[in-house]
């Protein structure tokens, strides 16, 4: 008797939807499931096997008649193969595994309604071992007698894009909300016709994966394949062992770890999140948390099975190949440089597996945008996870949350939440020509042409921001109390003085894409070229950090916040002030800024040039061009003025009291 197939759920979907045809849509047709023979219980196998095959009715079940497909990678997690000339496979058993193939270049696996690749069958007898608020993994039973997977040809693309993007983290339908208004409003405005591939870079959810159905359907009408890295507020937060803490995870979206290849690119995610970490993981930089029995943290550190995993997918993949790794947790970060449990343990053992071949690093995790490029370093890289200058480009992908929301709303309804380097919320363009790319950092509903944020940094801006920071540091969020200063008691940076020239006024570009391969240059009235400087070389410095050092255009948008004061009748208590995280209120209080360690006094793509202290009166137009590494050029033009001395702000109102008195 011919065994029952068992599909799964997504099997199930092939009749429903064919999403309206558009650009990037066409992937999207092809709706369906594996192809899942069950098992009994009869005895226990000691490998699991199927075939890979061209899924000519493209209904995801293998017919008689569909051919075997050669050459592609499958693994269970840990031990890698590949099929043979008719397509199949067969690989070691062990209880809590996923069974998944790497997309070869020029097929198609199956998707969801939503656009989630099927590629996978996790493998778990008993399921999760302990209750999960979010569900855990159900009992998936005895392993089926084959695991059938399909595929449909493609055209080949050699050139093409990805839509890549760190923490959009939502907390609440509201923040969703935000993502939503945001990036998709974006996206939904651009030509995706070349896209490929969508990649969140972790935590897509902010600790409720209840959230996840939704966010996923919104993220469907760009019609790409959603490719979700598994970040560190993405896992259970209650189970009690690392096996588990993806369960809720891969039931709801899939793997936390997987390859797949487009063109001549590989690209490898991996889940070098480790929560809960334990002695194993307790070293300096903030490790020593995993020892602590009454702290429950997590630590960045890719585990031996998947490390076992990466060395024998890399074994399968030609010399010639990009390789495109993506995790949460950064290999190395400029904010988090002095701190190990925010960086990857075992980035030296990874970079020896990568050692000759073309490779770039793509993470989220810190809220910020850091193009650190190849031969770059920091100090506190070595000593937290043993290395120095990097040998590949490593860049940390920004945030659609921004500083996790916080920011009073802008002209689109969502938070100005200006990240800790100083980047707005915004996500990347991968451009991908053969085993060649380039990276664009956008802001969300901005113009694309728009790369960078100009300002001064003046005496009185110095002044306000120590003062303002202090306070803040001092007192710490939700403070009751007054604060010394807020945003209309800083002088207008674009009005200079020769007083204020006297004192050195810095001309500061925030260039959100930039890196050490950048050139930054100023004119003044379409004079002479300045050349800017960066003010972090990546050298071996440590983090330049304070006032002097600081990007006044987003300071000042995060250092006094007005939400913080909102208040209404309604009577419902959640409504005031406003929410961020796990439903922390912030408010009602007076307006105050972020927490002095979510302000923007450091970063990476910053330079500055010293204002000359002989400019005339009057008004001037300051023109910014940045120029990258693959010659493509920005500008950005300011208008300023210079006065003897600072007019008052306000409205004078000197006149009519003395005509009052008269």
């Amino acid at each position: 008797m011919t065994p029952r197939r068992l599909l799964t759920r997504t099997a199930m979907l092939a009749t429903v939807a064919t999403l309206s045809a558009g650009p990037g849509l066409a992937r999207m047709e092809y709706v369906a499931g594996i192809d899942v023979l069950p098992g009994t219980e009869v005895e226990t196998p000691q490998t699991v096997q199927g075939t890979v095959f061209h899924d000519l009715s493209r209904d995801g079940v293998r017919q008689v008649d569909e051919p075997g497909v050669s050459g592609v990678i499958v693994s269970n997690g840990r031990d890698v193969t590949e099929t043979d000339r008719a397509g199949n496979y067969s690989l070691p058993v062990f209880d809590n595994m996923t069974v998944m193939i790497s997309e070869p270049a020029g097929w198609d696996t199956p998707v969801t309604a939503d656009g989630v690749p099927q590629f996978f069958y996790h493998h778990k007898p008993d399921g999760t071992p302990e209750p999960l608020r979010y569900g855990g993994l159900e009992p998936t039973g005895p392993l089926p007698e084959a695991i059938h997977f399909p595929l449909i040809r493609t055209q080949r693309a050699e050139r093409f894009s990805c839509v890549m993007m760190g923490d959009t983290q939502p907390y609440s339908n509201t923040e969703i909300g935000y993502v939503r208004d945001g990036v998709i409003d974006s996206l939904i405005d651009r030509d995706l016709s070349e896209a490929r591939c969508m990649v969140m870079l972790g935590d897509v959810m902010g600790d409720d994966l209840n959230l996840l159905p939704r966010f996923m359907n919104l993220f469907s009408v760009l019609g790409l394949p959603q490719y979700y890295i598994h970040g560190n507020h993405d896992f259970d937060f209650d189970a009690t062992s690392d096996a588990h803490s993806a369960d809720s995870w891969r039931r709801i979206y899939g793997p936390n770890y997987f390859s797949y290849e487009i063109g001549d690119v590989v690209f490898i995610a991996l889940d070098n999140v480790v929560y809960p970490c334990g002695p194993e993981d307790a070293q300096p930089g903030d490790r020593e948390a995993c020892a602590d029995p009454d702290r429950v943290v997590y630590n960045g550190r890719v585990t031996d099975d998947q490390m076992a995993w990466l060395e024998g997918t890399l074994e399968r993949v030609p010399e010639d190949k990009l390789i495109v790794m993506m995790h949460h947790i950064p290999f190395v970060s400029f904010i988090d440089s002095n701190t190990g449990r925010h960086q990857t343990d075992n980035l030296a053992e990874i970079h020896a597996l990568l050692a000759g071949r073309q490779a770039v690093s793509f993470s989220g995790h810190t809220h910020t945008f850091e193009y650190l490029a190849a031969g770059e370093w920091y100090q506190g890289w070595e000593e937290q996870v043993g290395i120095t200058r990097l040998p590949f480009d490593h860049i940390v992908g920004g945030a659609p949350s921004g500083n996790w929301f916080q920011g009073d709303l802008g002209f689109d309804g969502t938070p100005m939440a200006f990240a800790r380097g100083g980047t707005p919320p915004g996500y990347m363009m991968v451009d991908f020509d053969g085993a060649e790319f380039k990276v664009t950092f956008h802001a969300a509903n901005q113009p694309p042409e728009r790369q960078m944020a100009l300002s001064f940094n003046t005496p009185a801006f110095r002044d306000w921001f120590t003062t303002l920071q202090g306070w803040q540091d001092e007192q710490g969020r939700g403070a009751e109390g007054l604060p010394p200063v807020t945003q209309n008691d800083l002088a207008d940076v674009k009005l200079l003085t020769p007083e204020d020239l006297g004192g050195t006024v810095w001309l500061t570009a925030n260039v959100w894409g930039g890196d050490r391969n950048s050139t930054v240059f100023a004119q003044i009235n379409g004079g002479e070229r300045l050349e800017m400087t960066r003010t972090q070389e990546g050298n071996g410095e440590d983090i330049r950090a304070g006032a002097e050092w600081a990007d006044p255009f987003a300071a000042q948008r995060q250092m006094t916040i007005g939400r913080y004061a909102w208040q209404s009748t309604s009577g419902a208590p959640r409504a005031q002030g406003f929410e961020l995280w796990q439903g922390s209120q912030f408010g009602p209080v007076p307006p105050q800024g972020m927490s002095a360690s979510h302000v923007a006094d450091s970063s990476p793509h910053l330079w500055r040039l010293e204002m000359p202290g002989d400019l005339p009166e009057g008004a001037h137009v300051i023109t910014v061009t940045t120029i990258d590494r693959h010659g493509r050029e920005w500008h950005e033009r300011m208008l300023f003025e210079v006065h003897a001395e600072r007019p008052m702000p306000f409205w004078d109102n000197t006149l009519w009291e003395d005509e009052a008195s008269n």
